[in-house]
């Protein structure tokens, strides 16, 4: 007899990891669905999202309550949890406490939204978003906002922070050369982005600056004021004063 024969429950183990595998992905997107989501959500809305049954919603939600990532209120509704915040505080990187206060002279200064981007496979994904005080215009972008990594200025001053690589965009290695990126409506329509590339000790990720208006005016402006933001936050990375 074989050690595959003996043990009776080896056959089905893949199928078993499979499905562990899944309830975790889901676990995760239901995660992800409560915190894009200020007024909560209740099982049901869950399981239309996910395409599942409503039981499955609700052991979900279950689970992640009984952890704390999740609380249900009076009404039947579901937030995120205590235990999603503390892990998330405790995981900050430390480049997100070093940026917030150049982000808000930078915003207050030219009176547009920066924020500060990293990689996340093929997307530039902002982990810090300024915008301007006072009142005016107000775009669709906030901390987990995702742009396509290959086109916009977030992305392309990404690409531009690393090494360069056989094949890459002429235009990526036009932006590491001068430092800096502007791009006119490639990701969202009426806005010009600049950004300048944001070189961290390893082994973090690149990261960059990145503004955001529809003024021309304000992004000419901007470029030398956005270059030296990133360098200022290079330099407190550093330690420098």
């Amino acid at each position: 007899m074989t050690a595959r024969e003996a043990d009776p429950g080896c056959e089905g183990a893949p199928a078993r990891r499979a499905d562990g595998a899944q309830t975790l992905e889901r676990g995760l997107g239901v995660l992800r669905m409560l915190a894009e989501a200020p007024h909560g959500l209740r099982a049901s809305e869950v399981a239309a999202a996910l395409g599942v049954h409503r039981s499955i919603a609700y052991r979900l939600l279950t689970a992640l309550t009984r952890s704390h990532f999740a609380a249900r209120d009076a009404a039947g509704r579901y937030r995120v949890g205590v235990a999603f915040y503390t892990l998330a505080q405790r995981a900050r990187p430390p480049l997100v406490d070093v940026a917030m206060p150049v982000l808000r002279a930078l915003a207050v200064e030219l009176g547009a939204t920066a924020c500060l981007v990293v990689p996340d496979g093929a997307h530039a994904v902002a982990v810090a978003v300024v915008e301007p005080p006072g009142p005016g215009p107000r775009f669709s972008y906030g901390v987990g906002h995702r742009d396509p990594l290959d086109r916009g200025s977030a992305g392309l001053a990404l690409l531009s922070a690393g090494e360069p690589l056989p094949g890459e965009p002429e235009r990526v290695a036009e932006v590491r050369a001068r430092g800096w990126a502007i791009t006119h409506e490639e990701v969202t329509p009426g806005t010009i982005g600049v950004a300048a590339p944001l070189r961290v000790p390893e082994p973090a990720d690149p990261a960059a600056v990145n503004v955001i208006t529809h003024r021309r005016s304000v992004a000419d402006r901007a470029v030398p004021l956005v270059v030296a933001a990133a360098r200022r936050m290079e330099e407190l990375l550093a330690g420098e004063d």
